[in-house]
């Protein structure tokens, strides 16, 4: 197998196994969840196939349906999520030929779009994943500021988790 290959199966295993054995426990006043495990869909190449991408969404939220009993919300928002990765990336990055084989970081992108980039995506999965969860909750505001603050502390916790990784 690829280095790089092999260097992704131990983050999906690492951050799914601190989403559940962690994260799920964690909650910031009542309403802030960090959904840490989505640093992975962030973290892979432009480059893979759109079929392994959506593989790879909803085989990653199942997991954490799974072992968190939530019945299919995470695979759902994951699958949806890994269907917006690339126009996402695009809409902060130029789509050229350079920026085809990099993995999303601070490094190939910078600090400024590299944090843009990971605040839509994890918006993106909290309205989706809150707006799914309580579909017959009639507190919109309820449901917005839970998304919200979760948005928050999932995109601290990803560019905290990126800045360690970045090396000059």
């Amino acid at each position: 197998m690829n280095k790089s290959v092999i260097s992704y199966i131990i983050l999906f295993v690492i951050l799914v196994l601190i989403q559940v054995l962690l994260m799920n426990h964690i909650v910031l006043f009542g309403s802030a969840v960090c959904f840490i495990f989505i640093y992975f869909l962030i973290k892979l190449p432009i480059h893979i196939s759109p079929n392994w991408l959506l593989t790879l969404g909803f085989f990653l939220g199942l997991l954490v349906d799974i072992l968190s009993d939530t019945p299919g919300l995470n695979a759902l928002c994951c699958t949806i999520l890994a269907s917006l990765k690339r126009p996402v990336f695009f809409a902060y990055e130029q789509h050229d030929d350079q920026k085809r084989n990099v993995s999303p970081s601070i490094g190939t992108m910078g600090f400024f779009n590299f944090c843009k980039y990971t605040f839509s995506i994890s918006a993106i999965f909290c309205l989706l994943l809150f707006f799914v969860e309580f579909v017959e909750y009639t507190d919109v505001i309820d449901i917005l500021i839970k998304a919200g603050a979760s948005t928050i502390f999932t995109f601290f916790v990803m560019v905290a988790i990126d800045s360690l990784v970045y090396k000059n």
